[in-house]
């Protein structure tokens, strides 16, 4: 599995907007780089939910997917009350793993602020390593080759 986070985001990019709260801020009034991973979350959350991949019944169908690895870099400072723009895409899609790349940017300049992937294995409640459902690596798979 590629670990590159200088990767291309691929064909199918899905974008969602947040604004920074306050709460997300450390005394500088700069995002703390900790809750960009909040940020990479919403943009997971929000490519399944817009393509019919619900984490929700995901969980109520008893599979978890944890975070197994991330990376960020850091190449510019968000500050409250800025726009973002997080964009999210789907890559190596296993039977027991998945990788999600995501880029977050400031709305009104564009400008890069934050690059980076999450990986994901599939457990059941128990814990234990398991594979996709068929219905979901399915809508993954889709979702990775969307623009293909």
């Amino acid at each position: 599995m590629a670990k590159n986070v200088d990767e291309a985001m691929g064909d199918y990019i899905h974008r969602t907007e947040r604004r920074v709260l306050y709460a997300d801020t450390d005394s500088g009034g700069v995002v703390y780089y900790g809750n960009y991973l909040h940020f990479f979350e919403a943009g997971r959350t929000e490519i399944l939910r817009a393509n019919g991949a619900s984490y929700r019944e995901l969980e109520e169908k008893g599979y978890i997917l944890p975070v197994v690895e991330c990376h960020t870099r850091y190449k510019a400072s968000a500050r409250y009350d800025d726009l973002l723009v997080v964009e999210t895409s789907v890559h190596d899609v296993r039977k027991m793993s998945c990788r999600f790349n995501h880029r977050v940017s400031r709305a009104d300049d564009g400008q890069l602020l934050v690059k980076g992937y999450t990986l994901h294995a599939v457990v059941d409640l128990q814990g234990k390593l398991t594979r996709f459902p068929d219905y979901f690596l399915d809508k993954l798979s889709l979702i990775a080759g969307a623009g293909s």
